[in-house]
């Protein structure tokens, strides 16, 4: 199939706010899909190329000076295979054979598809094709069950696989994935609530009442001596974290999928800032600062799946497979004691608590009631759309952040777009002030008179007191002395918080 093909789908998504229309479009293209062609497309779709990231930066995109041609001629696998060749290019030359293969590609691309291409590359394709939309597609058009094509992607935790099987696979193939050991899957979420009392009573039973580091989310799984160490959004990074592999090898367990966080500590046993967790956890140079894992879940224990087991079974067989290394937590349903246990959590220097009903299973890729975060302030995940040029000291700086929040179902815009909810330089450290500097300006899509406007991908923590009404933004709310936490590398703008969100913190 041609290329353009899939541009014209895309188009044709995000000229709609129609989630049934966004549904029919993406099915009928991937009805017409060959089967080597429907792994590579799903990625196209969703920004996220089968190969990874490739290490090419929107200034080497933008340094180009091949044209394009002027009909068609690219297919799907004619740009999966370019990406591929990408993808392993390394050491001596590659540089140069990286331009060269960018220049040719961009040579048989069209405008279009140059400017399609592109974006998936940088993995900010902004159509409204959010994956829940595909997984409707991919149901559509195999005329399979919904539910089993979204169990299949969470325990595969791949998008482009699970359409494979659904469009091409044999009869049951799609019902018979299951959790496997060392295949990743598909983390579950939290939703928020405003204290321990409210989260108790939002679970409406017993709970149990964790931790909540401020550190980096962990996938573990381990098959006998074989770790493999995954993050929140299942890259591998086994061979960046030596001390969590020997800490895994080291526990009782020895077949297990564990979900927990990791977080370095300082001489005092005390967290260090979320930053320097994230610099270590980002890093493959050896550790002066070392990473502890603490586990609070598992869905898997030599040869038993717990994944639709309930939260106490799970927790019992947790305690077998990790010891000492769990997450500290209590079972209770007294409110009482949730708020003592929430105030150690913070004396002990943690971001607060999480409160997870006893009896839920475990929701692979969902947020749900049944998981609800507890922090001390309000914080939220939002995106930066844009930045404004300091004054005074900050003269020559970039400082004033524009904050966006995630519209998923374009209730205020575009599907799948972001809706500014408000602004703050506040919290911004001498050290962000010139990070940000130095990183917006790569990400730049246009310039006004007093800010630089850059692409939808950098998600950034923010700490509010709360919401108010606005008739100044388009979501209808604003935030409340908003400042900066920390950038989160460890996040992608699809996981940012949603203006929804926010606008239930009108009614409290």
């Amino acid at each position: 199939m041609l290329l353009s093909s899939v541009v014209d789908a895309t188009d044709s998504v995000a000229a709609t706010s129609s989630r049934l229309a966004k549904v029919d479009a993406l099915a009928a293209l991937l009805r017409s899909l060959d089967a080597d062609e429907v792994v590579p497309a799903v990625g196209f779709l969703v920004a996220r190329p089968r190969q990874g990231r490739i290490g090419v930066g929107w200034r080497s995109l933008r340094s180009l000076q091949a044209g394009h041609v002027g009909a068609p001629v690219l297919t799907i696998l004619d740009v999966d295979e370019a990406l591929a060749r990408l993808a392993v290019a390394e050491g001596p030359g590659s540089v140069a054979a990286r331009r060269a293969a960018l220049e040719s590609l961009t040579a048989r691309a069209t405008d279009r598809e140059w400017d399609f291409v592109s974006r998936v590359i940088l993995g900010e394709l902004r159509t409204g094709a959010l994956e829940g939309v595909l997984l409707d597609a991919i149901a559509r058009a195999a005329g399979a069950d919904a539910s089993a094509v979204r169990r299949a992607a969470m325990l595969s935790g791949d998008l482009g696989e699970t359409a494979r099987i659904a469009l091409f696979g044999e009869p049951g193939e799609l019902e018979s994935v299951t959790l496997m050991v060392g295949r990743p899957v598909l983390p579950m979420l939290a939703s928020t609530a405003g204290s321990a009392t409210e989260a108790l009573a939002t679970v409406g039973g017993p709970a149990s009442v964790e931790y909540k580091l401020d550190g980096a989310r962990i996938q573990v799984h381990r098959d006998g001596d074989d770790v493999r160490v995954y993050t929140r959004s299942l890259a591998d990074i086994t061979h960046r974290v030596p001390e969590i592999v020997d800490a895994v090898r080291g526990l009782p367990g020895r077949r297990m999928i564990l979900d927990g966080e990791t977080l370095s500590l300082d001489e005092d046993g005390a967290p260090r800032p979320f930053q320097d967790t994230m610099s270590r956890f980002g890093s493959e140079m050896s550790a002066t600062v070392a990473l502890r894992p603490w586990f609070f879940d598992i869905l898997h224990l030599d040869g038993r799946d717990l994944l639709d087991e309930p939260l106490g079974e799970r927790l019992d067989a947790l305690d077998r497979a990790v010891g000492a290394a769990r997450m500290p937590g209590i079972v209770t349903d007294d409110p009482r004691a949730a708020e003592r246990f929430a105030r150690d959590a913070l004396a002990a220097g943690h971001e607060g608590v999480m409160v997870k009903g006893i009896d839920d299973a475990y929701a692979a890729g969902r947020r749900g009631k049944s998981w609800l975060k507890v922090k001390p302030v309000l914080t939220f995940d939002l995106v930066v759309l844009g930045v404004e040029w300091g004054s005074g000291r900050r003269r020559g700086m970039l400082s004033n952040l524009h904050l966006g929040a995630r519209d998923p179902d374009g209730a205020f815009g575009d599907a799948g777009g972001f809706v500014m909810v408000g602004k703050t330089f506040k919290g911004l450290t001498d050290e962000l002030l010139r990070w940000q500097t130095a990183h917006f300006p790569q990400i730049e899509t246009h310039r006004s008179e007093y800010a630089v406007h850059v692409r939808p991908e950098t998600v950034v923590e923010i700490a509010i007191d709360g919401v108010q009404r606005s008739t100044r933004y388009p979501g209808g709310v604003a935030l409340r002395f908003a400042r900066v936490k920390g950038y989160r590398p460890d996040k992608r703008a699809a996981e940012a918080d949603t203006i929804a969100s926010l606008r239930e913190l009108l009614r409290g």
